[in-house]
């Protein structure tokens, strides 16, 4: 990677596009916003606040720490009567105790108390005072207010109105004294609304058409194809991603990966339908709990399953379970409600209506979900489903009928084809004894065989298959004697066989375990291992108990990181058992079964827990492990697969089939026939019959492995017993008290009656029309997206201690509209960008009294939005211009570039395996996110860490940003295609100037910029003509192909050039 000097790349400063420096100084002044209700005192606006900061901590909802039994934070408290006095008496401050305690000389009974630090203000007591002698008007919080529709006042240019919109932000600039700033010019607000409604700038062409466009339906147009392009979809799911604290890894100190993608497909695909918010909300809360839900709806509810998950080692799995519900209640009540719920776990809320036991009311429905607090450290954890793409549906349909087709072709001749082994069976197979092998087993997938006839086994190459001759080496005491079939190794428990190479698993993969074993008693030995030998050590083993139990176990750590599982029913002592253990991969105990002479059995889970892989670097032993064996063994095999169940008795019966089948039919066992009808049907049977039966089993194999390519995601899921739920004393899950059942805060409307009481009923209550918060929060949220800050500024508190809307009519109106509207997403954000409000210059304008700059933060709306672009927008933007961007709606994460060793400093996981081709150039949605080490580019500009729900964003100016302009591979890569794309067309150098200008900052450059560039342009050809060395590093930066047909120097100073402009501040910001 090269650092070029900034001073180097902007030799000077030009016109209205100012370069990004090296170090930025800010200042900022921040003007109050002035109120939108008439003069006077308001409670709401003036009163409350006061009370908040200065009492609620005493007197406020927190009843366990409430002083003096006085409550001040509602209508009962604040006006209540006692013996004595009454605290406030409307019109009269004289007889009201709040305003005699807050006045009085005598510092023993004033409040606030003197050493408190809350002391009030002149100001703020003459607010009390007159609020008192007004007539003491007590109001709800304004947000717990059902929101009602209501018209603008009056304005002063009727003809500025172009929808409700317009009318309440003009009565309001009315009433400041300002005007509202002319509409800006058609480039720059096609480029301002085609960033808000995709996320990246249009294109030359799209520009063209929309300047040649005179209808006055031309905006409009514009609006209704951005809103259709899937473009709209990923801008809006970049947000809500931030929300859902979604992420490619779990966090904590492992961080490991997982996959959620499928999820975040989910939502792209429900922004891109324009679903319904109120449905948008219901499926991802509750979508399981729908009647009949569907595989997507399901899907939906990984929402609550995006937070992070602990899986070190040596944690409380009880305490995680209880944050990962605290997160659910905290993430939900901040993204629908606004509301700092958060604050009510470990005691009722200092300043809102939201009481310590409502907490764990709402905690107790999303507390009934079967988890383990210790999250899998690789991969998703439990529960979750299996969620095809669109393509891969279509393939698991076809290979499901596939496979149904090849079972209907076996079953129609079964009883034919019965007749046909029976008679085989009983004599027609000496009629073909050369189509019978002398020796034959199941060698599909076969890893390891050792007959131990002798020291020499089968090793089979799992890449080539090919199989080799490997010697063992045998330790202690080893001697062949008679076994199941030739020879086998007796162990006097002193001694036993390794093999240093082969069977070595992990836990994603797929293993079988066979052997034969013969004790003359009970006694604790392992058959097969390859494990640290001692007792209990990491790795895998099948072992016998004192009691004949037998184990299989996969052990990291034998107390808290294994699968061990143990059969009910024991083995016998003094005959020969074959023993076979499989294992799938899934990392669960039901991903082991045990069988005994064939036949599978019961068996219990002693542990099921695994969290790292048991991959062991030991030899393989046979007859050493826990402990060294006592007995006889013969025959182990190995696969490195899941032996199917009808094998298992090919592989349990050891006699030959000539032998078998010379035996009288009532002498053949179960285990014999299972055998001979096997290799009857796949192997000596007629050729149609073999046919077939191999073509279900391909057809079956082909659908289980595709099966296991299909992504799962992590959802949500009732338990059939529902888990109780308890108060937690100071929030601490090993403090349980009062015993709850799911309600909601009594300050906001009761639960509906016909909803079920669980995770359903919360969602359909967060959307009802009584709910006064989810149409304001939303609305608020998608008005911040476009204007760079919320009606609400607080977005994530619209509680007593968030700030006052800055419309609130304006807020309200847009609520009821949206909800009215069928909860609409597309048509609230038309129309937002279709007022005269959203399409003003961004310029600070004089307002009509004279005033200057009389809304320096634009919260009144006086010009248009203006702020720099977002972490993803920058980053995509290049890409767009350059020509590299890859479109593809949706799939699997990708890792585009991101500096050298970025992951080394974690604990695990530290290889950062960088991806190739189309996606080194995917939209930044679809970059792969590691919680620890967020993507460098994406932090240095303010992107959400995803560590929590974010639904407020930063903005900040630092050097490292236009470091990261300057020397970012993607950057400087982009600057070079660019330049290449650009030269390719054979264009003067002005022309050249003006393609780029266009592609970058959607307008052609001004003369001076012309001056100024070109100037730049000849400076750098100089440069580079003498430094070919720096610029050929330059060019071959990043993957994409360099044109050789464009001599070095050119494409470096034109690379040079390009990523001047792709720095310049007007690049980075929406005009």
């Amino acid at each position: 990677m090269i650092l070029f000097d900034i001073h180097r790349l902007v030799p000077a400063f030009f016109g209205r596009s100012l370069a990004l420096t090296a170090a930025i100084c800010v200042s900022c002044f921040v003007e109050p916003v002035s109120s939108a209700e008439p003069v006077g005192v308001d409670f709401n606006r003036d009163v409350r606040p006061i009370l908040a900061d200065h009492c609620f901590e005493c007197h406020g909802p927190d009843a366990e720490q409430r002083q003096a039994e006085l409550r001040l934070d509602s209508r009962d408290g604040l006006f209540r009567r006692s013996v004595a006095h009454q605290n406030v008496v409307a019109g009269d401050s004289t007889k009201s105790e709040l305003f005699r305690r807050i006045t009085t000389a005598d510092s023993d009974v004033r409040m606030p108390p003197s050493d408190s630090g809350r002391n009030l203000t002149a100001t703020q007591i003459s607010t009390i005072k007159q609020w008192i002698e007004s007539g003491a008007e007590w109001q709800q919080h304004w947000s717990f207010v059902t929101p009602s529709r209501s018209k603008a006042a009056g304005v002063s240019t009727s003809g500025w109105v172009k929808n409700p919109i317009d009318g309440f932000i003009l009565a309001r600039l009315d009433r400041e004294g300002l005007n509202p700033s002319a509409e800006a010019d058609r480039r720059t607000l096609l480029r301002r609304v085609s960033f808000d409604l995709t996320g990246l700038p249009p294109t030359p062409d799209e520009i063209r058409e929309f300047l040649t466009d005179d209808s006055p339906a031309a905006y409009e147009r514009v609006v209704d194809r951005l809103l259709k392009s899937p473009r709209y979809a990923e801008r809006m799911t970049i947000r809500w991603l931030d929300a859902a604290r979604y992420a490619d890894t779990n966090g904590y100190q492992t961080d490991g990966p997982r996959d959620m993608w499928r999820w975040r497909d989910w939502v792209l695909e429900a922004f891109h339908q324009n679903m319904p918010f109120d449905q948008f909300t219901i499926e991802q809360l509750a979508g399981d709990l729908l009647p009949d839900a569907t595989l997507d709806q399901r899907v939906a509810t990984g929402f609550n399953r995006n937070h992070r998950g602990n899986a070190e080692g040596g944690i409380v799995p009880e305490e995680f379970q209880v944050e990962y519900v605290v997160d659910r209640v905290d993430t939900t009540f901040t993204v629908w409600q606004g509301l700092t719920m958060g604050c009510a776990r470990c005691h009722s809320h200092k300043f809102d209506p939201l009481s310590h036991k409502e907490y764990y009311q709402l905690f107790s429905c999303f507390n009934n979900i079967p988890e383990n607090g210790r999250a899998l450290k690789e991969g998703n954890s439990p529960p979750y489903v299996k969620a095809p793409t669109d393509q891969q549906g279509a393939e698991l349909s076809q290979l499901t009928r596939n496979y149904d087709e090849a079972m209907k072709q076996l079953f129609a001749g079964r009883s034919k084809l019965k007749n046909q082994f029976s008679r085989w069976r009983n004599g027609n197979w000496k009629k073909q004894q050369d189509r019978i092998p002398d020796e034959w087993q199941i060698g599909r997938q076969l890893h390891l065989h050792a007959p131990l006839d002798s020291l020499e086994f089968t090793l089979v190459d799992p890449i080539a298959r090919a199989h080799k001759p490997v010697r063992v080496t045998a330790n202690g005491s080893v001697e062949f004697t008679e076994g199941r079939n030739g020879k086998a190794i007796q162990l006097s428990g002193q001694g036993f066989v390794e093999l240093t190479e082969g069977g070595t698993f992990g836990y994603f993969d797929r293993f079988s375990l066979s052997a034969h074993v013969f004790m003359p008693e009970l006694k604790a030995g392992t058959v097969v291992s390859k494990m640290l030998l001692i007792d209990r050590g990491a790795g895998y083993n099948l072992h016998i108990t004192d009691e004949g139990k037998v184990q299989f176990n996969l052990v990291k750590r034998w107390l808290d990181d294994s699968l061990r599982v143990e059969t009910k029913a024991a083995i016998p002592a003094g005959r020969w058992v074959h023993l076979l253990a499989t294992y799938d991969g899934t990392r669960t105990s039901a991903a082991i079964q045990l069988y005994v002479d064939g036949v599978r059995v019961a068996h219990k889970a002693n542990l099921d827990g695994i969290n790292q892989s048991f991959a062991s670097d030991e030899p393989f032993r046979i007859g050493a492990g826990n402990s060294n064996f006592y007995g006889r063994i013969d025959d182990v095999r190995i696969y490195d697969r899941v032996v199917e169940s009808a094998e298992i008795s090919s592989i349990a019966e050891t006699r030959s089939l000539k032998d078998l089948l010379a035996l009288p039919v009532d002498e053949i066992s179960p285990l014999a026939h299972d055998k001979l009808t096997y290799f009857f049907w796949r192997v000596g049977g007629p050729k149609s019959l073999v046919s077939t039966v191999r073509n279900a089993d391909r057809t079956r194999r082909a659908l289980s492995e595709f099966r296991r390519t299909i992504p799962t995601v992590m959802v949500m899921q009732e338990m059939e017993t529902p888990r109780e739920t308890h108060v937690l004393a100071r929030g601490q899950y090993d403090r349980p008290g009062e015993r709850v059942t799911f309600g909601t805060p009594a300050a906001l409307p009761p639960l509906l009656d016909e909803v079920p009481a669980n995770r359903l009923g919360l969602a359909k209550w967060l959307v009802s029309s009584e709910n006064p918060l989810t149409a304001r929060v939303t609305v608020n949220r998608f008005w911040r997206d476009i204007f760079g800050t919320g009606i609400v500024k607080t977005t994530e508190d619209f509680g007593v201690q968030g700030e006052r809307p800055s419309h609130p009519d304006l807020l309200d109106w847009l609520a009821v509209e949206f909800m009215e509207s069928g909860w609409d997403v597309k048509r609230l954000i038309k129309t937002i960008v279709m007022s005269n409000t959203y399409r003003q210059l961004s310029q600070r304008q004089s307002s009509t009294g004279g005033r200057q700059n009389g809304d320096p933060e634009n919260r009144l709306l006086s010009r248009g939005p203006r702020g720099r672009l977002s972490a993803e927008m920058i980053r995509d933007q290049a890409l767009l211009a350059s020509g590299v961007l890859t479109e593809e709606l949706g799939g699997p994460s990708v890792r585009p570039y991101q500096p050298e060793g970025l992951l080394k400093e974690i604990a695990s996981d530290t290889t950062y395996e960088q991806d190739h081709g189309p996606d080194l150039y995917r939209r930044s949605l679809y970059t792969y996110w590691k919680r620890t080490v967020a993507p460098p580019m994406m932090t240095n500009f303010d992107a959400a860490g995803r560590e929590s729900c974010e639904v407020r964003q930063s903005r900040t100016n630092t050097p490292l940003q236009a470091l990261n302009l300057l020397n970012d591979v993607t950057f400087v890569e982009a600057a070079r295609v660019l330049a290449q794309n650009t030269l390719a067309t054979g264009q003067s150098d002005l022309a050249c100037l003006t393609h780029i200008f266009e592609r970058v900052l959607s307008r052609p450059p001004g003369e001076q910029e012309q001056r100024v560039l070109l100037a730049s342009l000849a400076h750098h050809r100089q440069q580079f003509s003498g430094e070919r060395g720096a610029a050929d590093a330059l060019i071959k930066t990043g993957e994409w192909p360099v044109d050789t047909a464009v001599e070095v120097d050119e494409l470096a100073a034109w690379t040079t050039l390009c990523s001047t402009i792709f720095n310049l501040d007007e690049a980075v910001t929406k005009e």
